[in-house]
């Protein structure tokens, strides 16, 4: 079994939605890049995620929300768009601090469960989980899970403990 025929089970797809996003940024020559938990997925040992958080650049987030109208649902927060589709379990989450638009620049080509995608290099995707970790709004399960992902990029590259808020360093025994 593929990696995509992995992730196409498990999200009870009907549609290969996250291929028609990509193929919508793509045509459109949208800038993007993979963050969050796949991200992490992409420097080290894979854990199942149906959750695709990414960031597109800023000037074009209403143009793609646009094109997608017909396709999908999406819902805003206050910083990010959740896109679904009726018949996926994925889920798309574009994320809209400005704080992420400089990760996409610096974005090279990874693997994520078969797709050849643009994703944040390991040090934007570290400094991600910190300020996920550190965001007081989100739930406590988010956190513990942006923790772990800290700790999984640490194991993958040592280096990147020197990155880590002593306040973090001290939670995950660093």
């Amino acid at each position: 079994m593929t990696k995509k025929e992995f992730m196409k089970r498990i999200s009870k797809e009907k549609r290969d939605i996250l291929q028609e996003f990509v193929a919508l940024l793509r045509k459109k020559k949208i800038p993007f890049c993979v963050i969050g938990g796949l991200a992490v997925n992409a420097y080290t040992e894979p854990v199942v995620s149906l959750d695709l958080d990414l960031v597109v650049v800023a000037d074009r987030l209403e143009e793609t929300l646009q094109s997608l109208k017909k396709r999908v649902t999406t819902k805003k927060f206050p910083n990010s768009v959740n896109i679904s589709c009726f018949n996926s379990d994925v889920r798309i989450q574009i994320q809209t601090d400005p704080r992420y638009q400089d990760f996409i620049s610096r974005a090279a080509p990874g693997d994520i469960l078969g797709y050849k995608l643009p994703v944040a290099k390991i040090e934007d995707v570290i400094q991600g989980k910190i300020w996920a970790a550190q965001d007081e709004t989100r739930r406590p399960s988010k956190r513990q899970k942006d923790l772990a992902d800290i700790l999984r990029l640490v194991e993958a590259k040592r280096a990147l403990v020197s990155l880590i808020p002593y306040s973090l360093r001290r939670k995950l025994s660093l």
